[in-house]
């Protein structure tokens, strides 16, 4: 689902987050996408997945607008990488292994991802990678 992140602080467990805004009640085929894309990343608990750590929403449902996801915050994407710099040949290495243990998992549970491509492969300052959605 498309929506607009912004990094916060998670004082309960004291690290940065992702908050991901999305607006999926304008369309039923935008909600039938958010559901089935918030099912599917709930059941995935891998380092190399984008998980779900919490759903935020409005009290009841005549107030609901909007859905908020937080997840792990990752700094930047391949996408952003490739454009400033040029990779080593062991950060190419180490990425393509992380992609490829990321969609392993992804395969196994028998969901194939349709939209991967540089923007959705996340990355940390540790050079960790996530597959998102």
């Amino acid at each position: 689902a498309y929506g607009m992140v912004c990094s916060a602080y998670d004082h309960v467990n004291k690290i940065r987050a992702a908050i991901k805004k999305i607006s999926p009640f304008e369309h039923q085929t935008y909600c039938q996408r958010t559901l089935r894309e918030i099912k599917i990343l709930l059941r995935f608990k891998h380092e190399n997945v984008i998980g779900i750590n919490d759903i935020l929403r409005a009290p009841t449902i005549d107030q609901m607008r909007d859905v908020y996801i937080v997840q792990d915050l990752m700094e930047t994407d391949l996408y952003k990488l490739l454009k400033t710099q040029q990779l080593s040949n062991d950060h190419i290495c180490y990425f393509l292994y992380q992609i490829l243990r990321g969609l392993k998992y992804i395969h196994s549970a028998n969901v194939l991802h349709r939209d991967l491509k540089p923007s959705n492969l996340l990355i940390n300052t540790t050079c960790d990678l996530k597959v998102a959605f």
